[in-house]
């Protein structure tokens, strides 16, 4: 196989879910052998876009790239970012992580959701190989175009990029004038409508009326509709609950976080994969997953689980695991033992078949 032109449009940018795929699959891949050209990043890789914007680059400046280039195939992994018009003789392959926007609407930008629907529709009719993070993403894509099925595969992500983090002086400060309570609950990722942090705090009520309080940490930023979230935050605070709101943390303060944590709490209403809660279970947190989307197929057996809408039930496991430390001693090592089959060497087997399925097309 020859080198393959690869979706580096996020390389250079703040760390995102689809930025850390992209990262971690490149490492995987060229330790199978596989060369890759590395086209659209800020300024790093083959082909960067210096000071163009990501979409008028992918439109625009892309298609020039791919002509000149000697690559058979495109790997685009942004669910929806392949050209509008295909390269001679150039295959594609699409990563689709989620639907979201299709899904839940009012979670997205009304720009967003339209851009989101109309290129997906173009970029699955010129897609020779569509790659799923999860069954439950295949599913949702497949309700809405049947038509791409025989060329949609499953392949999961991989969560071995998580070790124990080592800190320098400088992350250790920090951590040490946060000072923590010993046990506390944590919360990873943004705070937007989707990610169901109100949950959370609905339970953090409950448990304080039967006097049983909980301290609960926040680590993430700031998205589309969090205002509300962030209001109310504010107003619990001022209430005398304690909720500490972090904001977005290097990775070494964030792993950290997550492996000093009680308990690790993810009551999303939608996740394509849900990788938060995987690199929990890595850490050997005990944790706490809703009954949406992919996360019963990522989770299974080893995280607790309630439906995205039932307060009571998270106030009841988290009270359990707050006050067992033998259940959260066996639900760790269950989630070590999870987490353990999803490996980026994996994903990019995976992900090389579907780039030989594409070349035979």
């Amino acid at each position: 196989m020859g080198p393959i032109a690869f979706d580096a449009t996020l390389w250079d940018e703040p760390t995102t879910g689809i930025g850390l795929y992209t990262r971690c699959l490149a490492s995987a891949l060229e330790a199978l052998g596989v060369q890759l050209t590395r086209v659209g990043a800020q300024s790093s890789g083959e082909a960067p876009r210096a000071k163009a914007g990501r979409t008028a680059w992918t439109l625009g400046g892309l298609p020039r790239v791919l002509q000149r280039s000697d690559a058979l195939l495109y790997h685009a992994h942004g669910n929806f970012n392949l050209p509008l018009i295909r390269a001679p003789g150039m295959k594609y392959v699409l990563t689709v992580h989620d639907l979201i926007p299709l899904l839940m609407p009012e979670t997205v930008s009304a720009a967003f959701r339209w851009q989101f629907r109309l290129w997906m529709s173009r970029s699955l009719m010129v897609a020779d190989q569509v790659v799923c993070v999860s069954e439950r993403t295949r599913q949702d894509l497949l309700a809405r175009y049947p038509e791409a099925e025989s060329r949609t595969v499953v392949v999961p992500n991989g969560v071995d990029h998580v070790h124990a983090p080592v800190l320098d002086d400088t992350s250790k400060d920090f951590l040490r004038a946060l000072s923590l309570p010993k046990e506390y609950v944590l919360y990873a990722g943004s705070l937007d409508v989707r990610k169901n942090v109100d949950l959370v705090l609905d339970a953090l009520e409950r448990l304080r009326l039967r006097g049983r309080p909980a301290s609960l940490v926040l680590a993430g930023q700031s998205w589309f509709g969090a205002g509300r979230v962030e209001a109310r935050i504010s107003r619990l605070r001022s209430e005398g609950f304690e909720v500490r709101s972090l904001g977005y943390q290097s990775d070494a303060v964030f792993y950290e976080l997550m492996r000093r944590a009680a308990v690790f709490v993810f009551p999303s209403r939608y996740e394509g994969f849900g990788l938060p809660p995987l690199e929990a279970m890595r850490l050997g947190t005990p944790t706490i997953v809703s009954t949406a989307g992919s996360l019963p197929e990522v989770c299974g057996d080893a995280a607790l689980s309630v439906g995205p809408d039932d307060a009571n039930g998270l106030a009841r496991a988290l009270d359990r695991l707050l006050h067992s430390p033998e259940e959260r001693r066996a639900l760790g090592e269950r989630g070590k033992a999870q987490a353990a089959k999803f490996t980026w060497k994996r994903t990019a087997e995976g992900t090389l078949a579907a780039y030989e399925a594409a070349l035979r097309r």
